[in-house]
């Protein structure tokens, strides 16, 4: 009889564990700021509503089939001194319709769920306000056009708050300029596959202002590790205010010295500090290096496409599609040697001097 308590106490401990365990990771996810627990949009709601049903029907089924075995471990182990064959149980109807059927009905009822949120996210009605986005990938970054505002960024997708009284979702095309990508922020909404020649939809509609960081969700290539982005979510006034600046173009700077960047720590060849460096010379550097091959720069004769558009490279928090902040030390390390900070990015060393990177920070560093 201790035997039989013990075993039972068990297996209890066990299950209880388990729980327990599921519960608190439950909880510091939804702390964690890529967390599916914690959803922002209507398409994530419905995604987290899903996921937690099936998860209650896979515990119900844990719970059925542990309770099962427990009855089973318990009522039939073996007893000291007996060596007989338990009774066997051949033909039972009762149990060859217990597990067809209630497979069958598990299987239908997920099936229902899961179809009734995939037509609910996939054919939702596209609104006359809703804002149009072109998402395009890159290895390893992202690339933002805004066809309504004739505005392209890179990395950091700025897109306005939804609410009921100002509804606004935003509607997104994604396609790839090279590799399989896939777009994906949990907090906003699943994933979404972005292919070479091929145009995926998915749309989002924040429902509170914040930053929600999100990630390619493909292996992309090298670096598909750091190939990060981040939704900014504004409110009305805010998102105008963005769009406003992002549509001015970078005018050619036509005072020598417009602006001007300390670059106490960059130093010259010869080792002497450079105190101030000319943004306007910078320019001027710039264009003239291959930068302009693969950046564009509005307003001025850098047209390329290959890489981010840097026409207000200053308004954006991160460098490199999240790899490091968008300061002044790590613009000027980042433009010295990419690879430092990305190891396999396409943007190659271009092994200029010293003043020469630091040129073009100063330049780069006014683009606002």
């Amino acid at each position: 009889m201790r035997a039989r308590s013990n075993s039972t106490i068990a297996v209890c401990r066990v299950i209880a564990a388990l729980v327990a365990f599921a519960s608190s990771a439950a909880v510091a996810h939804a702390s964690f700021p890529a967390s599916i627990f914690a959803p922002h949009s209507t398409p994530a709601h419905q995604e987290h509503q899903l996921a937690l049903f099936v998860l209650g029907i896979s515990a119900l089924i844990f719970l059925g089939v542990s309770i099962l075995l427990i009855y089973a471990i318990v009522k039939f182990r073996a007893r000291p001194n007996d060596d007989t064959e338990p009774p066997q149980v051949f033909g039972s109807l009762q149990i060859e319709l217990s597990w067809t059927i209630i497979p069958i009905l598990i299987i239908v009822v997920l099936f229902l769920g899961t179809a009734r949120v995939l037509f609910s996210v996939q054919d939702a009605k596209k609104p006359a306000t809703a804002l149009d986005v072109v998402v395009i990938g890159h290895q390893f970054w992202w690339e933002f056009r805004y066809p309504q505002y004739n505005v392209v960024a890179a990395n950091e997708l700025h897109v306005p708050v939804h609410t009921q009284a100002a509804p606004r979702p935003t509607f997104m095309k994604l396609t790839s300029a090279d590799v399989i990508h896939s777009f994906w922020v949990p907090q906003l909404n699943g994933k979404t596959d972005l292919l070479p020649n091929r145009v995926n939809e998915m749309w989002i509609d924040p429902e509170t202002p914040g930053v929600y960081v999100g990630q390619c969700a493909q292996f992309c290539g090298a670096q598909h590790a750091k190939m990060l982005l981040r939704v900014s979510v504004d409110t009305a006034e805010d998102f105008d205010k963005w769009i406003k600046n992002q549509q001015r173009a970078q005018a050619e700077l036509a005072e020598p010295h417009v602006a001007m960047a300390s670059m106490a720590n960059a130093g010259s060849q010869s080792g002497d500090a450079i105190d101030a460096i000319d943004a306007r010379r910078g320019q001027i550097v710039f264009e003239q290096q291959a930068c302009i091959n693969c950046h564009a720069v509005a307003g001025t004769v850098a047209n390329g496409r290959y890489g981010p558009d840097l026409t207000h490279l200053m308004s954006r928090e991160t460098l490199g599609a999240g790899a490091m902040a968008n300061t002044q030390e790590n613009l000027l390390a980042w433009i010295a040697d990419p690879n430092t900070f990305k190891p396999g990015c396409l943007m190659p060393a271009m092994h200029l001097n010293e003043r020469q990177n630091a040129q073009i920070t100063a330049y780069l560093l006014s683009l606002k």
